[in-house]
């Protein structure tokens, strides 16, 4: 059974390996929600997962050091255990999907440990590392299905009752569940009255659906950029303590986390992976009820490819209203493209690609589609351009991102 003195053993224990990370008030990224961020996106290894995977592994006895310890990961918990292995000069292999970003494979490698790669999701990478565990005795460090992994993340939720006593909610990305499960046990144990809410990616929502249903399940397959939280499986244990201790869970889509990772980037200067912005998207776009109260938003990693940021960028540019391709049928005459130009400026938005499209099959012989990109302010400003747009005579093909 978890404890909460085992949670506060925990936090003796990595007092000197992860770092205490700070708690910011967010002001300008809500003006309903009095918003404050935990960054664990800057621990150590740019996750908080080196908090469970140091706890555990320095509770092994002499013997299990001996032979070493192997895990699982999409790539946050590989060098959590990569780094705390390394530490205690124990032998390390970690199994990792073969889809992980490669930053995280490298950086892996990097902390010490022999990596793996499995051909699918995470769920075939854990059942990769099951199957050598069984061949070399090796000691079994689970992602997050362990309580002494959960008592490790449960040391967060100490560190936010003690940077902000008056918290009044969390939100917590949800996977396989040990993050949420450490954290909301210690706040639930220390401070009942204060909600915790979890958010999962609409395409991985195994433990939504679970806390949903009230019956353990797992998906067919998962669909999501955040790979951190890209799990068809959650846990057992982590299941019964997010039934018993968290009040609720809720999922975002991909464009609602890319507006998040983009809204960090430009009003807190921080960057978060896809699973560590959820909080955040969950927050900003009104999924949960937290109007007027002090809410924390757990961002639990940092560590984005960068070979999809940029796609995640514009993404979250589209959603936010910032940018936006539109299609306007023209007759094929002078003047057409100025008086549509004017309109655009007029309305203080920025052309930044035009195309002509002469050969579309769809259209009249004496007509032309005109493919505009612009730059704008938000979604009411893109609206304001259409209708005068069409006020003028316009007609708006497609509207296209």
């Amino acid at each position: 059974m978890l404890t909460l003195d085992k949670v506060y053993h925990a936090a003796f224990v990595l007092k000197d390996v992860a770092r205490k990370t700070d708690l910011i008030a967010a002001p300008r990224m809500s003006d309903e929600v009095k918003l404050y961020l935990k960054t664990e996106n800057l621990q150590v290894t740019g996750s908080f997962k080196l908090r469970g995977a140091y706890y555990k592994i320095s509770q092994l006895s002499e013997e299990e050091r001996s032979k070493g310890v192997i895990a699982c990961s999409a790539g946050n918990h590989a060098q959590g255990v990569a780094l705390a292995a390394t530490r205690m000069g124990i032998k390390s292999v970690v199994c990792m999907p073969d889809g992980a970003p490669i930053m995280k494979v490298e950086s892996t490698k990097r902390l010490g440990a022999q990596v793996e790669l499995v051909k699918g999701t995470y769920d075939d990478a854990h059942d990769r590392a099951v199957e050598l565990q069984k061949e070399t005795g090796m000691t079994f460090i689970h992602p997050y299905d362990d309580e002494q992994v959960i008592a490790g993340q449960g040391t967060i939720g100490l560190e936010i009752l003690e940077q902000l006593p008056d918290v009044e909610a969390v939100i917590v990305p949800v996977g396989g569940g040990g993050l949420i499960a450490g954290v909301a046990f210690a706040i639930k144990s220390l401070r009942p009255d204060v909600k915790v809410y979890g958010v999962q990616a609409a395409g991985a929502a195994s433990m939504f659906n679970a806390f949903r249903d009230q019956a353990y399940e797992t998906l067919d397959t998962v669909d999501t950029f955040a790979d951190g939280i890209a799990v068809k499986t959650p846990g057992e244990i982590t299941y019964e303590m997010v039934t018993k201790y968290v009040d609720d869970i809720y999922t975002v889509s991909e464009d609602e986390i890319a507006a998040a990772i983009l809204s960090l980037m430009e009003n807190q200067k921080l960057v978060a992976e896809g699973a560590g912005a959820t909080p955040v998207a969950a927050a900003l776009f009104g999924h949960l009820p937290i109007q007027g109260k002090k809410t924390v938003c757990l961002v639990s990693g940092g560590n984005i490819d960068v070979n999809i940021l940029s796609r995640v960028i514009t993404r979250g540019l589209v959603m936010s209203g910032r940018k936006v391709n539109l299609m306007i049928a023209l007759e094929d005459k002078p003047g057409q493209l100025t008086r549509v130009s004017e309109i655009i400026s007029g309305h203080g938005a920025n052309v930044v690609s035009v195309q002509y499209d002469l050969a579309d099959p769809n259209m009249a012989i004496t007509s032309c589609f005109l493919k505009l990109g612009l730059e704008t302010r938000d979604a009411a400003q893109i609206q304001e351009i259409k209708k005068t747009l069409t006020a003028e005579g316009f007609k708006l093909v497609s509207e296209r991102v």
